[in-house]
Order: structure tokens, then sequence, then C-alpha cells
């Protein structure tokens, strides 16, 4: 064996990892930055980028197919070359992949280490045949799609996000099973680039919205486009030559039908089953990963630190990149370790209607604080109806006492950057009258935003 001595590992080169070696690399140049799979991120290769190249796609489509209601016409249902469309979401993609992979090229070749991280102790790390001696650890290695067992047996008719992206041309059928962000972005779009899709959910979820009346309202906007049901009992799961059949019942009525493929999009699971973590004395939680401190993120008291997606917190790239800077600045400072400051939680399904939770949930909320909620429709929105988007319900929750926005739950047009005004005015810890005071234009998808703070306001002056 090979003997390495370095003052910090880093296990991972996602998003995390790179932002952790970039704060360590200010402290130190004996740094090992350990990857055992693909250099760069989830999200440029199989996550929120390839992602967003196929809704556009599939928004483009969807444009023509509703332009008579503007009185504006054109072949329809559009000619939808699956090829092109896949063409164009791989060459995106790679060039998105080229700009990450350009970044860690630009990283020391001396500190880049190539192998599967096997931790043997608290101190020492395994990667092939060198053992890596650091005086600081940072766990960055992500998540992977979660396989259910019921899928097991289907072979390359199974499939998770990151295989979509590698399709040459677009199927004719797709079973979706999860109603999370990647099973409603992904279902959508393929429904609207003329996919055969049905989608397959749990019992009152439409992550990440927790709101129940937003929830019900989404479930049935989403189920007059496409097929959305949360509601069957799946009783069988089976390969039959190159088809996956599903028998279902619903209502009492058994159904069996056959689709090319099967997307697997119910949650990922953290990327810990290689890393012997039983070897250390960390204390794990009952999914197996390290128990830690949000804002220092160091696992108890020790010198390990863990960042991004394997932690199982807030699975986001701006969340992983900030998480990635704590945890490598305080491995590079140990053991002085401070607090990182955190961003208002903020999270965004490109669907149509867009989705957007900030701050606090409803579910958040709704066990723990007295709190009121502001509410509008845009059924009757101005901006909304002139483009045809009016469609959605808009909740935001204050606290009766001090008046300070809590967070909000959206499904509406522009939620993503609905979401972002709130968001920042929740970091600020602006209060409800205080939002009324910015300026709102006319006529905006934002006035919509005003009415539901307006709301809220009257009933802060009643409570």
């Amino acid at each position: 064996m090979i003997n390495m001595n370095v003052d910090v590992a880093i296990i991972g080169t996602g998003t995390a990892g790179m932002t952790a070696y970039r704060a360590v690399r200010k402290h130190t140049n004996k740094i090992a930055l350990i990857e055992g799979n693909k250099y760069g991120t989830t999200c440029a290769r199989v996550g929120c980028m390839p992602s967003k190249l196929l809704i556009a796609a599939a928004e483009a489509s969807h444009s023509i197919q509703k332009s008579s209601k503007f009185g504006v016409y054109a072949s329809e249902p559009p000619i939808i070359n699956g090829k092109e469309v896949m063409q164009r979401v791989r060459d995106e993609r790679d060039r998105f992949v080229g700009f990450v992979l350009g970044s860690v090229g630009e990283f020391e070749a001396e500190h880049k280490i190539w192998g599967m991280a096997k931790f043997v102790d608290d101190n020492t790390l395994a990667v092939g045949e060198k053992l890596i001696h650091a005086e600081t650890f940072v766990i960055a290695t992500g998540s992977s799609p979660k396989i259910m067992p019921q899928f097991f047996g289907l072979g390359d008719r199974l499939i998770v996000n990151d295989d979509v992206f590698e399709w040459i041309e677009l199927p004719k059928s797709v079973a979706v099973f999860g109603s999370g962000v990647i099973g409603l972005e992904l279902g959508q779009a393929l429904h609207r680039l003329g996919v055969k899709v049905k989608v397959f959910g749990r019992p009152g979820r439409i992550r990440p919205i927790t709101d129940p009346e937003i929830v019900f309202y989404a479930k049935k906007t989403f189920q007059s486009e496409f097929y959305l049901d949360s509601d069957s009992t799946i009783e069988k799961i089976w390969r039959d030559n190159n088809e996956v059949v599903v028998q279902y019942l619903t209502d009492g009525e058994q159904n069996v039908e056959r689709f090319e493929y099967l997307l697997a999009a119910t949650g990922r699971k953290p990327n810990i089953e290689n890393l012997d973590l039983s070897r250390t004395s960390l204390q794990l939680d009952s999914n197996g990963v390290p128990v830690f401190d949000p804002l220092t993120m160091q696992c108890g008291k020790s010198h390990i630190f863990i960042a991004g997606d394997i932690n199982n917190d807030l699975t986001l790239l701006h969340e992983a990149a900030d998480e990635g800077k704590i945890a490598g600045e305080n491995a590079a400072t140990f053991p002085h370790v401070t607090r990182g400051v955190r961003r208002s939680m903020l999270s965004v399904v490109f669907t149509e209607p867009q989705i957007a939770v900030l701050g606090e949930t409803w579910e958040d909320l709704h066990n723990s604080k007295t709190f009121i909620t502001g509410r509008v429709s845009f059924e009757g929105q101005g901006r909304s109806r002139v483009m045809l988007k009016n469609k959605g319900l808009l909740h935001v929750y204050a606290d009766p006492l001090t008046k300070r926005l809590l967070g909000a739950e959206i499904f509406g047009p522009d939620a993503e950057h609905l979401g972002h005004l709130l968001a920042w005015s929740h970091q600020q810890a602006m209060t409800i009258p205080q939002i009324l005071e910015m300026p709102f234009y006319h006529p905006v998808v934002e006035e919509g935003l005003r009415t539901a703070i307006r709301d809220a306001d009257s009933q802060l002056k009643n409570n």
C-alpha cells in the first residue's frame, strides 16, 4: 500500500465537493480530492440542466397546440421530431458538462485521486492501493435514484432520470412512478412531446407542495392535462419481452397496461453504501447517514464534515454549494469551527403551472405555530389571463404577532420568479406591511402576489 498524508481529504467532485475544494485551497495545498465515478455535477449531467432542455422542447410544442386560443393557427398536432429533440438535449447537456469539467481541470493535478474511497478508521481512507491519512475529511458523495423492490427484474426497461437524457429517440410510452419534482417535470414534458405517459404517485402527494388546498388544486390541474393517479393500488409489475406491464386497481376495477419503459422517480438515496462508515466512530441516523449540524456541517464533534445531497437534507444545487463552502472552510480551519450563513429555503419545480415553496411550509407551520394565510387565485388575475396562464393558487404565511412573512407555497404562472421575490423578502425578515410598500408594476403577474399579501395584511389588522 502507498501511504499519503494530507490536511484535508474531500470525497466527491460534485457541486458540494468542488466548492469545498475551493474553500480548502485557500488554506492549504495538502489536499486529496477523491472521485470514484464521474467528475462533475448531478445538475449538469442528469439533473436540472438536461431536464430543463427537455421541458423547453415540450413548452415549444405546447405553445403551438394552444396557439389557436389566441386566434393564431399552426399545424395541430405539431410535428415532433424525437431524434432532433433528444439531439439538442444531449448537445446542450454536454456543453454544460464541459464547463464543469473545465473547472475540475483547473484543479491541481496532484490533488486529484481516482478511485472509490472507504474509511479504514476515523483518520484513514483506502482508495485502491493508497492509504490516505488526513487531519479532516469532507464527505460529498451525493445521491442516487432510489429503486423500489417491485421494479427489480425489469432490466433495461427500467430507467431513471439519468437514462432519459441518453435516449436517441423519444419512446412511445412511459409509466412514471413518483409525483415529486422529477416525476412531474419529466412526466409532463414527455406527455407534451407526444409520449403516452401515466404518472403514478402516492396519495395526497404533489411534492414539494404541502398545503392541502394547493395540493388538491394542483392534482386536479395536472389531471386535466395528463394521467396522474395517486389513488390506485399497484398489484403487480413485470416485464414481458420488451415491455413493462403494470397491473393496478382503480375504484375496484383492475387495469393492465403496457409501456416501453418504467421511469423510477421515487426519490433519491444518499451514496453511503461504499464508504464503510461503520468503521468510524460517527453516530449514524436510521438511514446510515452521519448525524451533523446543518450550520457547521460537522458530524458530531468530530473532524469529519458532510455536504451536499448525501446528507439528505436540502437536495438543491445552491444548498449543496453553500454546504460545501461551510464544510470546506471548517475542515481547513479545524478545530476552529464556525457556523455558516444559510439562506432561506427555496425550491422550484418547472412544470406548468410552476411550483415554488419557500421559507417555512404549511406542513412546517401546521403543528407548531399560529399563523395566518393570505390567498390569491390566478384564475382571474389580469396578466395571467392575458397570457392564457390563469391557473394556480398562491398562499403566503405570516406570523400574527410579529407580522413577519414566514413562508409561502405557490402553484401558478412564473412561480420561479414569484418564489425568488418572496424568498428574498423572507431572508430579509420583512413584515407583510413592509412588502406592501415595495413597487408593483401594472400589468404583471406580481400583482397577484400583492393580492395575497393584501389579504394577509387585512387579516393581521383584524387579528
